[in-house]
């Protein structure tokens, strides 16, 4: 992996267990040449390549270690919304797997239930579907909304680099689709999941991915499975050009692109596909009919979220497509403050968004 040498600070909001409050990150990309040995040096493994504290550290050895988003919690019964999770392997090859959330207020279900298949945030280099944000948010969309949920987990950067995390959910939501007939591995799916309510949804770069997902899904069709709508909180969209307020943040944009850089080295930059819509030829393909998309408004990306509802519109996708935004928050709010008025609003209207299918 080749990165330039930068000492920057990055915008990047981090959801914290022990801190009501957002924090500005400082990360500090810094680039050390390889073949530098001093006498105070130990091992390579000791050697640190790449800093992005407190979001992980690249030992020149190529160990990584992640400083933010290990914590994990166990499946379980939720006293709180009553939901019953539990951890499947979808494929044991590629390390694939998922943690899936039934409600069991009304167990078994009469009628079969909606499903939600979400992709979890996390600059596509730290969190899963363990962490004690999404277990828990989870929960409360799942038992909110009377659906089924697949939390996804897939490969992140730096190990394996984007698009890994994209095809590894792409790999996840076929295996989804492999129950529709009544015989897939999971009886959760195979019993009380209807195929013809399927929802993606996913936070940061986890709504990066299923924006994807959700193109892919028109282009190559998943047979008996009709996605009803997606959503997108805070989607990590990004472009070359400036627009709206980032004109008036300059000194974040280089830092942007390098943290884009890092998870994906073989971009050809930040008008890749991958990472602006505004780029990809396929966006009127977009396998929905219904599509909303969350905003904050202390968001550096914010205006990316407004821009992408003005890209779908002017592409020939013949579908609906909503933003609502969240004044005086920032990235990712309700993940760190979960418990805020505005974290209960924005997860109300997630819920309302898949009940109104």
């Amino acid at each position: 992996m080749i990165l330039n040498s930068h000492s920057f600070s990055f915008p990047l909001t981090l959801p914290l267990h022990k801190s009501s409050k957002p924090f500005l990150l400082s990360l500090k990309l810094r680039r050390k040449p390889l073949s530098t040995m001093d006498s105070t040096s130990s091992t390579i493994d000791d050697e640190v390549a790449v800093d992005l504290t407190p979001v992980l550290k690249l030992y020149k050895s190529g160990r990584v270690q992640r400083l933010a988003g290990t914590e994990v919690l166990p499946p379980s019964l939720d006293p709180k919304t009553n939901v019953e999770s539990k951890d499947v392997v979808i494929s044991e090859e590629h390390n694939i797997s998922a943690r899936l959330f039934i409600p069991k207020t009304n167990y078994p279900p009469t009628q079969k239930l909606p499903l939600l298949v979400y992709i979890h945030g996390g600059a596509f280099c730290i969190e899963t579907p363990f962490s004690p944000n999404y277990h828990n948010y989870l929960n409360s969309v799942t038992s909110l909304a009377n659906v089924i949920g697949v939390s996804v987990h897939y490969r992140r950067a730096p190990e394996h680099p984007v698009p890994t995390g994209h095809e590894d959910s792409w790999l996840a939501l076929k295996w989804v689709a492999s129950h529709v007939g009544g015989n897939g591995s999971d009886e959760w799916l195979n019993q009380y999941a209807d195929f013809e309510k399927v929802f993606l949804g996913g936070d940061s770069a986890g709504a990066n991915i299923a924006h994807h997902l959700s193109i892919r899904v028109g282009k190559e069709n998943l047979d008996g499975v009709k996605l009803e709508g997606s959503f997108y909180i805070h989607p990590y969209f990004w472009g070359v050009d400036r627009i709206g307020s980032e004109l008036k943040q300059a000194e974040y944009i280089e830092k942007i692109h390098n943290l884009w850089r890092f998870a994906c080295p073989t971009t050809n930059g930040s008008d890749d596909p991958l990472i602006n819509p505004a780029n990809d030829p396929d966006l009127g393909k977009l396998g929905c009919k219904r599509l909303l998309i969350c905003v904050a408004g202390q968001d550096i990306l914010k205006d990316r979220g407004w821009y992408y509802k003005e890209l779908l519109e002017k592409s020939g996708w013949g579908g609906v497509v909503e933003v609502i935004e969240t004044e005086d928050e920032n990235h990712v709010f309700h993940m760190f403050k979960p418990t805020c008025d505005n974290a209960a609003v924005l997860l109300n209207q997630v819920v309302s968004f898949i009940k109104g299918a």
